[in-house]
């Protein structure tokens, strides 16, 4: 048995930093994008490991791994890790969104980076790259995606700025290894600020 995964699950389970998700979220799960970043639930974390130990005094080594791997998954979608293992099909993820209300169509920039043009200022929002991902979530880890949506139809810089989203994490945030992408040709940081200057010379 692999006794330093079963270490480390004992040590997060001790430490204060982990914690049971709250019910709600479990609740809602069916109706928002997968979360990561979280802490672990020492319940379902405990269960693993005496559910291994006893498949494996049992001499049953395939149940034994299923918890085991349960246990790294866990433990990878806690620390942000997406996994390599259920890559997302480009093509397919395309064809996904394709319905999603208010999508005009869309491209891969690179291996992470899915754009999506929408058509209107109210479907540029962080509610369309929610429904984006759910359509995502059957063709692999969509910790590995982020979603850029841009508004075709803009009618001010503002509106045409490009509003990002990692699909299991809060804004800003990226997966591990997942740098930062400028997808905008200015950054809309550095024009607000620019403007702000143009103000207080007035």
């Amino acid at each position: 048995m692999q006794r330093w995964l079963l270490a480390a699950a004992v040590t997060c389970v001790s430490a204060t930093g982990c914690s049971e998700s709250p019910a709600d979220d479990i609740a809602q799960a069916t109706h928002r994008p997968q979360q990561a970043g979280q802490p672990t639930n020492p319940v379902v974390t405990v269960a693993h490991i005496a559910a291994a130990d006893a498949a494996a005094l049992a001499g049953d080594q395939r149940t034994t791994q299923q918890h085991l791997e349960a246990m790294h998954k866990d433990m990878m979608r806690s620390m942000r890790l997406a996994d390599p293992s259920r890559p997302i099909d480009h093509e397919a993820a395309r064809a996904a969104i394709r319905n999603v209300s208010g999508v005009r169509t869309s491209a891969w920039i690179d291996r992470q980076n899915l754009m999506v043009m929408v058509g209107g200022a109210n479907y540029r929002s962080m509610d369309t790259i929610d429904r984006i991902c759910v359509a995502l979530e059957p063709l692999g880890d969509t910790l590995a995606v982020v979603v850029n949506v841009q508004n075709v139809i803009a009618k001010t810089s503002e509106e045409a700025d490009t509003l990002s989203r990692n699909c299991q994490l809060q804004a800003g945030e990226r997966a591990l290894f997942q740098q930062k992408r400028q997808v905008d040709a200015l950054d809309p940081e550095l024009r607000r600020v620019f403007k702000a200057r143009q103000g207080a010379s007035k």
